[in-house]
């Protein structure tokens, strides 16, 4: 399934961003808060042009899982059986994200508060006022301490099914077109999960055991062998992370979509460019420790 995670609101320190449009209420312009925005028009934070820009700030410190490099590292064993449970060598790669579908904002839309002066991540999912809107009432989430590499307690779910933070995952804006880099990893969705995570997911979403369905945490990278030359810029920013830094398994989904924060700014027929790739392009990473029980 789609997850979308709504802000947190924290006493007056954050403010309350809607899905795709302009800020419900603000703490005033020097709030410490980056929202990862949605289109829609309107003035104040949490409006405009979006796509969650946190400027050249990483998020997660260098060594964190989400920001390694595993270009290098060896091919797992199951790689085949794996590519095949997500939809097989035709299955072609969808970018789950742009600027508009169906009328909203397409991507994940109203993610996340970051608050930039104590630098946490703040994701909720399933998030809906009560009554009169003064009190909210969230299916789960989670709070991450953006400067430490501590992982959810094991078995702990989070916004997202796999016990993730989503935001780290996603395809922003403000780095695939505007930095013209993309310095970690990507977050994808597979139609058949495992009851099993590897790390650093910390949960699973499914009663399935057999060993060819993929663990939450699985990673995945376009093979070097992928000539990206031909693809737009900002395309070709986005393959080279999943080149590098691969994409992880965090939810169950449609097969091969990569999530990203929607922004008006963004070309659709760019990003369309990128179901030229298939399964077939792909190969799991050598995965560590499946956690099954």
């Amino acid at each position: 399934m789609r997850r979308v995670a709504a802000v947190a609101v924290l006493g007056g320190a954050l403010s309350l961003g809607a899905c795709g449009g302009s800020a419900g209420a603000a703490a005033g312009p020097n709030a410490p808060v980056e929202e990862a925005k949605g289109g829609g028009s309107g003035g104040g934070p949490g409006s405009g042009s979006g796509g969650g820009g946190l400027g050249t700030r990483a998020v997660f410190p260098a060594d964190n899982p989400w920001n390694q490099d595993i270009s290098t590292q060896p091919v797992d064993p199951n790689s085949a059986a794996l590519i095949d449970s997500c939809g097989g060598a035709p299955r072609r790669v969808h970018a789950d994200f742009g600027t508009v579908w169906n009328g909203a904002p397409n991507g994940i839309p109203c993610v996340l508060v970051v608050d930039r002066l104590a630098w946490k991540l703040y994701e909720l999912f399933d998030a809906h006022p009560l009554g009169g809107g003064t009190s909210w009432h969230a299916g789960s989430g989670a709070v991450f301490d953006l400067t430490s590499n501590a992982l959810r307690p094991a078995g702990w779910t989070s916004a997202d099914a796999a016990g993730l933070p989503i935001f780290p995952g996603l395809v922003r804006y403000d780095e695939a077109v505007t930095r013209g880099a993309i310095t970690h990893a990507l977050r994808f969705t597979c139609p058949t999960t495992r009851r099993a995570y590897v790390s650093p997911a910390r949960h699973w979403a499914s009663s399935q055991t057999s060993a060819s369905y993929p663990p939450m945490g699985m990673r995945v990278r376009l093979k070097a062998s992928v000539d990206i030359s031909a693809y737009p810029a900002e395309v070709r920013v986005i393959l080279t992370a999943l080149e590098t830094y691969g994409m992880v398994l965090a939810d169950t989904g449609s097969g091969f979509f990569i999530s990203g924060a929607p922004d008006p700014r963004r070309s659709d027929d760019n990003l369309a460019t990128m179901g030229r790739l298939t399964g077939a392009d792909f190969e799991v990473v050598r995965m560590g420790t499946i956690v099954t029980s």
